[in-house]
């Protein structure tokens, strides 16, 4: 009887060791560290939010800063703000990022760059029924169109540059709602969908230029521009979203950091992103063995998971619609 439990004990052992070694030699990309440090990091929306905490951290951590955005009064405050806080210069850039040509000129004039941060977005949640087109173009515009704008004249100069400065990154803000739709966002997540498949296609055509793209998922995040749309959200989203809860811009910075340094491809910032990543995982890279072996053997229990939210999700639209 001992020889029949010590030979199903080392079976159960032999499995997950097996599967580790094996996921240990296959997991593609390998694991890389994207240096800060005396580099030229390019941030878009820059002026405020994520952005302006994100450039705050690369700063202290000796990097050059390069902001862009719309408003030349906020860069500016930005810019004084940092100065003031790191002592160190930052270049400024008051761009749309829906117009290219102006994006490009702005990209060549700040010079090559290491880490290309694509942080703009724009926000404005409604009922597709309700929504003006305008806004529905100007959401996919500003946050699919205008990434492809900042990665298409930024990529040729970071492509020639590598072979003397190391690694670079291109990071994307996309957002939980770019992993799970939800009610009052058809139109935000299409457009933060999009950005998944570009990210994906990106790391295969820059992996052998030594360029490590991350895919950012920050929830609702407390900042200026937040606050503003907040007051237009339907009240139903919000009690869906509440789901997530809310972070502060400073801790998505520092996450969203984290993730660029390390090259993960996935970036989560709370617990719910991570089980969102886990449950939409596909065929997205992975280079840590050790998230590959807990994505494959906790995929079942994920996708029960999702399948609870969703349960959760459709109770809370069906009595508030029977409220009503």
């Amino acid at each position: 009887m001992a020889e029949v439990y010590f030979s199903f004990f080392s079976l159960v052992l032999l499995v997950p060791i097996s599967l580790l070694l094996l996921l240990y030699f296959i997991v593609r990309p390998k694991t890389v560290r994207v240096p800060i440090k005396n580099r030229h990091v390019f941030i878009t929306g820059g002026s405020s939010g994520i952005g302006l905490a994100l450039a705050h951290l690369c700063a202290h951590q000796g990097a050059d800063v390069t902001l862009l955005a719309r408003s030349v009064s906020k860069l500016e405050e930005a810019k004084q703000a940092i100065k003031l806080a790191t002592g160190r210069d930052v270049r400024v850039f008051s761009v749309d990022v829906r117009d290219y040509d102006a994006v490009k000129r702005a990209v060549e004039e700040a010079g090559p760059i290491d880490v290309l941060v694509c942080n703009h977005g724009v926000y404005m949640p409604q009922e597709l029924v309700d929504q003006e087109m305008e806004e529905i173009k100007f959401m996919i515009d500003v946050n699919l169109t205008g990434t492809f704008h900042l990665i298409k004249a930024a990529l040729p100069g970071m492509k020639r540059t590598r072979a003397e400065r190391g690694p670079g990154s291109i990071a994307i803000m996309s957002s939980q709602a770019g992993q799970v739709g939800i009610y009052g966002y058809a139109a935000y997540s299409a457009s933060k969908f999009g950005l998944k498949g570009l990210a994906e296609s990106l790391q295969h055509e820059t992996i052998t230029d030594n360029i490590h793209v991350s895919l950012i998922f920050p929830p609702d995040t407390d900042t200026p521009g937040f606050v503003e749309e907040y007051k237009r959200r339907p009240q139903l989203t919000s009690i869906i979203a509440a789901s997530s809860g809310a972070m502060k811009a400073e801790d998505v910075a520092k996450k969203s950091l984290d993730g660029i340094q390390s090259g993960t491809f996935n970036v989560n910032c709370n617990l719910l992103g991570l089980l969102l990543s886990g449950a939409t995982a596909g065929l997205s890279p992975q280079r840590s063995y050790l998230m590959a072996f807990v994505e494959i053997t906790t995929a079942g229990l994920m996708r029960l998971v999702a399948l609870f939210l969703q349960w959760s999700w459709f109770g809370s639209i069906e009595k508030w619609h029977a409220k009503k």
